[in-house]
Parts: C-alpha cells; structure tokens; sequence
C-alpha cells in the first residue's frame, strides 16, 4: 500500500498523528520515498512529490502479491487490463507494475525480493481491509480470479453486490469486491481501512491535523467504521472491530 503525496512533510505529520506512524527515509538513491513503520515493522510507503508527474493522483494504490511479475502481466493484459507500467526492478527491493483493470480501477502487482509488503497486518495503525469499487462486480470476479487466483465468496443482499477475496492458500479473506453505488462520484477504486482502536477517536484526530470526514462513524456487523480523507483529499477508511476484537488476531 502506498501513496504520492503532495507535501511529503505534512502528510508525514498528519499519519503519525492520526495512525502513530513513524517513518524511514530510504535516502537520495530512492527519491526519500519513505516506509511508514508501526513498532519497527512497514506497514505503508509514501512517496514525495514526482518531479515532472505532480499532477500524479494523490490516492492510496493497493499492491496485490505475486510470485511473479511478468505472468501477472501477461494475465492482466490478456484479461483485458490497461497498462500503466510495466514491470521493473525497484533496486533489491522487489518488481512492480502497475495496471488499470477492465472496470476502471488502477493497481499494482509486488514481486517481493527483500521488500515483502506489510510486516504486520490488523494491528492499530495497520491495514486491515481493502475494497475494491466496481461498475461490474461478475466481471471483477472473473478479473482478478484469473489474474491472481482469488477465490471469492458471496455476501450480496438484495440492491447491493458483494463478494469477499481469499488468496490461495489463506486462512481467511483479504478484502473484498463490492458495486459502485448510485451516487459514489469518486469512481472505480480500490480503497483501503486502517485498523485503530477507537474510531471516535481517530476521526477527531484526522480533523485535528487538517483531514476531512464527511461522515460520521457507523456501526457494522464487522466493527465500527469511518470514511475520512487526508491533507491531499485521499479518501481512506478507520475501523475498530465489533465486540472489542484483538486487533492482533486476524479479522
């Protein structure tokens, strides 16, 4: 997970606030590009502005796993993805790409070498879900199946489809796939939520250090949730779990 930012020192400020973030900058060689770390371990990266692409959007990219690179390319582009890059080394670190799926939503494929993603997964600070928004949920499903072998199950009610993604070989789902309701005009997206330990709380703290939240929490049969936005308007999500849950035990 990661994101470009507009003014890497107020982003920097707002995340630590809000989720307690620190920070690693990986130096000169890496454009600063910065491993956001919850006790020691990655959970994000940020980037700082782009030097001839500024105008890059300010939005968190979800990254999917992959033993490798290429072949998810050739899976994407023969299901019917856009490319956005294709793939590269980033140093030692790993191979990425990047696409846009056939419902318009935009993300990346990570090869890890010695960069293997999140080190912790669920824990205050950390992701704990992301969503994918899309105009055709059959035809995301048949996407990413055959792109990345999810499997999904169906938790649709009448008006609303959705369906939860496991990655082979999991234990439990990773995320789910849900339709672009009438009146969402950010678009397809993939989106993702960070797990806190007091929702009420860390959306005063997102309006505290110059966020935005449109909404107020609600209650979920998952746990309580808020959609808020960050310094560069970057739309993300916070979550408690429902009954008090661990927050280090897999949700």
């Amino acid at each position: 997970m990661e994101i470009t930012v507009g003014d890497l020192e107020r982003s920097q400020a707002f995340y630590a606030a809000v989720l307690g973030w620190a920070f690693e900058d990986s130096g000169p060689d890496y454009g600063h590009y910065r491993n956001a770390l919850v006790a020691g371990r990655r959970v994000a990266g940020m980037s700082p502005p782009l030097e001839g692409v500024e105008d890059w959007p300010k939005v968190w990219t979800t990254y999917l796993a992959t033993d490798d690179v290429e072949v998810t390319a050739e899976r994407a582009s023969a299901a019917g993805a856009q490319v956005v890059m294709e793939p590269m080394d980033i140093a030692a670190f790993g191979r990425v790409g990047l696409w846009v799926d056939p419902g318009g939503a935009a993300f990346g494929g990570w090869e890890a070498l010695e960069h293997n993603g999140f080190g912790i997964h669920d824990e205050h600070g950390a992701v704990s879900w992301v969503d994918l928004v899309t105009p055709d949920l059959r035809a995301a499903k048949t996407f990413y199946r055959s792109v990345f072998g999810l499997s999904f199950e169906d938790l649709s009610v009448p008006g609303i489809g959705y369906a939860t993604f496991t990655p082979a070989g999991a234990a439990w789902p990773a995320g789910g796939v849900g339709d672009q309701v009438d009146g969402d005009v950010a678009g397809p997206r993939w989106c993702v939520t960070f797990a806190v330990d007091d929702v009420d709380a860390a959306v005063q703290r997102v309006l505290d250090a110059g966020g935005s939240a449109p909404n107020d929490p609600v209650d979920t049969e998952s746990g309580r949730i808020a959609t808020v936005a960050g310094p560069d308007g970057e739309e993300f999500s916070l979550m408690t779990p429902s009954g008090g849950a661990d927050l280090s035990e897999p949700g």
